[in-house]
């Protein structure tokens, strides 16, 4: 006995709430553009970037925050895991993870902090920054495209704008 397709099957009040269906708007359309708030903007954009990110990067095995993590370390050598956590805005124990992962692929090495012995200072290796410079090329492709249409003027207006919220809501 052959089946009846589903359209038929399906009750009149079942299709009908199908249609009648709430449709999510698309990034950029409605509260998920211009008429949203700030807050959730500012989230949407980061999730996107991010995804983008871990796309780009993933054939070189480094995630997003294992790049926040090898950037922060070469930006400031010998800085202990409490302090990579607060700069990449991850959690300690993810820091850990990420740490004993790049410390045993080589990319991070681990040295004493000279008066406090109980401190683990991390700094990159040779291999680090090899893969540092490899994960940049690609997100600098990538930031290239988030500036894309803006002149100078307007891209550093932005950092400005992004950088002054976090300074300003940090000492709140």
């Amino acid at each position: 006995m052959s089946r009846k397709p589903a359209a038929i099957t399906r009750s009149k009040n079942a299709r009908k709430a199908a249609d009648d269906a709430v449709r999510i708007p698309a990034p950029g359309k409605g509260k998920r553009g211009e008429q949203g708030y700030l807050g959730y903007l500012l989230r949407q954009a980061h999730a996107a970037v991010r995804l983008t990110m871990e796309r780009t990067l993933a054939d070189l095995g480094v995630t997003s925050p294992q790049f926040a993590v090898l950037t922060m370390l070469n930006a400031y050598p010998g800085l202990s895991g409490a302090d990579v956590a607060r700069l990449t805005f991850l959690t300690p124990q993810t820091v850990g993870v990420i740490i004993r992962n790049l410390e045993r692929d080589g990319a991070i090495v681990m040295t004493p902090h000279p008066i406090h012995g109980r401190i683990q200072q991390w700094t990159l290796t040779s291999r680090g920054a090899t893969l540092l410079k490899a994960c940049r090329e690609r997100v600098i492709a990538l930031e290239k495209r988030l500036a894309k249409g803006l002149d100078e003027k307007a891209e550093i207006s932005i950092r400005r704008w992004l950088a002054g919220i976090a300074a300003d809501l940090h000492e709140n």
